[in-house]
């Protein structure tokens, strides 16, 4: 009698991939981290670096000519001289005016023009969309040497279209006399750069909105409408209501972007804030405190404010947004 002997073969043991294999991708769960690797690293040289050499910098006394050995701790020194600072605190005035002047105005336009576009205009919206976007893709200094130039005291094309305007007798007296000095004066600077502001985004808003009214469900409306609410009851106890949480998303955007403006009241005003320092706004301080005055503790020391005061504000945005909705 014969035994049958049945062969099994061996378990094959798992071989642990070797870094070549990981870096050529053949190991699965090392793979994505092979496609992330660009962007961390550019991220960690371009983000996360920079936030802790400028928190590093706010709490020491550097002379860059020194060198970074030269760096001498000096604790919250920075802080106290920043928040002493008739100049930080000359800025941040000029900062809260532009930013509201433009930022308001932006969402009080965006509103309603989007919910005209959706509702009268719907076969030309993706054209309108995307033109209302291109000031916002273009370049933020080619547009402000575009409005140098229509600002222009003698040459720009405002001052000649309100010469214009100032021939017809309804409404020559309304008008200055004479052309008006739109960068060179501190009561018209302000408003202008205001203006051109709010051109550069209004657009943007405008399209957030115009996307949000497109996820509002129809029913809502035609439930109000047989309930016998009119244009305006439906806008505002429907529409408006659904648009709040874009409306917090944009608002914060808008003054995140307030706080930060640069690019704007820099060209505008010559790269010096303007006459009187009228809009020289936290960002250019910060720049020349930087760049000019070679400050570097003070510049990244007030960087970190103003971290902290977008912080606080968006979470008064978030905390009154949040109390209206629960009501």
């Amino acid at each position: 009698m014969t035994a049958q002997v049945q062969l099994v073969e061996p378990h094959a043991e798992r071989v642990r991939p070797t870094l070549l294999d990981r870096l050529r991708g053949r190991d699965p769960a090392f793979a994505p981290w092979l496609f992330l690797a660009p962007f961390l690293v550019l991220f960690a040289v371009f983000g996360v670096y920079p936030i802790i050499f400028s928190l590093f910098m706010s709490l020491h006394d550097w002379d860059p000519v020194r060198g970074l050995g030269s760096a001498r701790f000096v604790g919250l020194d920075n802080y106290w001289f920043v928040l002493s600072d008739e100049w930080f605190h000359q800025s941040l005035i000029s900062t809260a005016w532009l930013a509201i002047a433009s930022g308001i105005p932006q969402h009080l336009v965006a509103i309603p023009l989007a919910c005209f576009i959706d509702s009268r205009l719907r076969r030309t919206r993706d054209l309108l969309a995307a033109l209302y976007f291109l000031p916002y893709v273009t370049s933020t200094v080619a547009i402000a040497i575009m409005f140098t130039a229509l600002l222009s005291r003698d040459f720009g094309m405002v001052n000649l279209l309100l010469e214009a305007v100032a021939r017809i007798p309804l409404l020559g007296s309304l008008l200055p006399a004479g052309p008006i000095d739109w960068l060179n004066d501190p009561d018209r600077i302000r408003p202008a750069v205001s203006m051109v502001v709010f051109w550069r985004f209004v657009g943007f808003n405008t399209l957030l909105y115009l996307a949000a009214l497109q996820g509002i469900p129809r029913e809502l409306y035609e439930a109000a409408r047989l309930d016998g609410a009119s244009a305006w009851q439906r806008f505002w106890y429907v529409t408006l209501p659904m648009l709040r949480p874009v409306a917090f998303f944009a608002v914060t955007l808008s003054i995140i972007g307030g706080m930060q403006l640069f690019e704007e009241p820099f060209v505008l005003s010559g790269g010096r804030g303007g006459p009187d320092q009228a809009v020289m706004t936290t960002a250019i301080y910060l720049y020349r405190s930087a760049f000019e005055f070679s400050d570097f503790g003070a510049a990244s020391a007030m960087s970190w404010v103003l971290v902290l005061l977008m912080a606080v504000l968006s979470a008064l945005v978030t905390k009154w947004l949040g109390n209206r909705g629960e009501r």
